[in-house]
């Protein structure tokens, strides 16, 4: 099972360039960017914690799951084969 990766999405008209963020990251896996807003230095090192996310006083952060696309046709494959079942076929 492959490792979870993350996505973090910053409202640049929101954030004040504060800090905080990159303060309590705890993998330090954010650095300033151009604008001084957060950017993530490596999505697979990103555990997922959403702490700059919660600490954010601005409500600038919003920290997701990546969902694969594997993960999808999974399910879909999932769907097809009880389909598939239910009419004897």
């Amino acid at each position: 099972m492959s490792k979870a990766k993350f996505n973090l999405k910053v409202y640049s008209e929101r954030c004040k360039d504060c800090g905080i963020c990159f303060e309590f990251c705890p993998k330090n896996n954010l650095k300033p960017g151009k604008d001084g807003a957060p950017e993530m230095i490596d999505p697979e090192a990103c555990t997922g914690c959403k702490l700059c996310e919660y600490l954010c006083p601005d409500f600038a952060i919003q920290v997701w799951k990546d969902e694969p696309e594997e993960k999808e046709k999974q399910k879909e494959k999932g769907k097809s084969s009880r389909k598939t079942s239910q009419h004897g076929g």
